[in-house]
């Protein structure tokens, strides 16, 4: 299994409104959802999905309502206009990392392998999680520990690595976390998930590309059209939830004459809709997702 969908029914339940519309399926990966997608459009619907992962487009599907286009879903509206799409009927994005990502050790997403450390979701760029190790200024890690990796420690974990590197250059994931085996047992597990995560949302800059997707799903997106977004960490879902809620990521939204805020969406469910206790059973990495929905006002 390249990669089990997480909330499939639920996410194009929520998605497909118009048989003939038009959809994209921003995170293609194993074409699951891509396929549930195709299952509920008539002869005239299309679907445009993305993924920038090479090995992803070995999946691609052989149906001529279907294109795979071969970017990050940050440059989602340019990529439409060329195939001549200024608006869609609905967005789809299953955010994070694929399930064969984090299983092929040679790309570094784990934790639980020793790989060099990469990290990059598209291996045609420069940026990996070695250069950002190796290369970084200390204040530089440490901030995106902190922010990315919500670690708390992120001072001193940036100074220990600047001291290591200083001798011998930090190659692998295995390099790295030598450098913090004197945590407690009890401590590792959840440590290692959240600084790997730090540093893979720098080498991917997911956050940056997370806004611009999500600004330009607005923009392309028709009147009523419906963006359905699955999250898996907290600082992706306070990006989306906020977005949903009034268009912006921060500051203060404008109000109407009437003094209320103004709404870029209508929230099909008030609260993030999450995978069942059946799902999370068949399929551990759904443990985590958070699933919104916002139709365009």
């Amino acid at each position: 299994m390249y990669h089990n969908p997480v909330l499939l029914r639920q996410s194009v339940d929520d998605l497909v409104t118009n048989p003939d519309g038009i959809y994209v399926d921003c995170t293609f990966g194993g074409g699951g959802h891509s396929r549930e997608i195709l299952s509920r459009l008539s002869d005239k619907g299309k679907l445009f999905s993305f993924d920038q992962d090479l090995d992803a487009l070995k999946n691609t599907i052989e149906d001529p309502r279907f294109t795979l286009i071969n970017q990050n879903f940050r440059f989602l509206e340019n990529s439409l206009l060329m195939y001549g799409i200024p608006q869609v009927d609905g967005i789809l994005a299953d955010l994070g990392v694929s399930s064969h990502q984090f299983d092929q050790a040679e790309r570094g997403f784990s934790t639980r392998s020793n790989a060099p450390l990469d990290m990059r979701m598209n291996v045609m760029q420069s940026l990996d999680a070695k250069r950002v190790i190796n290369d970084y200024e200390e204040d530089q890690l440490a901030d995106i520990f902190y922010y990315y990796g919500e670690l708390r420690e992120a001072r001193k974990l940036a100074r220990d690595i600047a001291y290591h590197r200083k001798t011998k250059k930090i190659n692998t994931t295995e390099d790295l976390k030598k450098l913090f085996s004197y945590l407690p047992p009890h401590k590792v597990n959840k440590f290692y998930a959240q600084l790997f995560q730090a540093i893979r949302i720098e080498v991917n800059q997911e956050l940056e590309a997370l806004k611009e997707m999500l600004v330009q799903s607005y923009n392309i997106l028709k009147p009523e059209g419906r963006l359905v977004v699955i999250s898996y960490h907290s600082l992706e879902d306070r990006l989306v939830k906020r977005f949903l809620k009034n268009g912006m990521f921060e500051g203060e939204p404008e109000r109407d004459i009437y003094g209320n805020y103004k709404k870029a969406f209508e929230l099909v469910k008030s609260k993030a809709v999450i995978p069942d206790d059946q799902e999370i059973e068949e399929n551990s990495r759904a443990r985590s997702a958070k699933m919104r929905t916002g139709i365009k006002i």
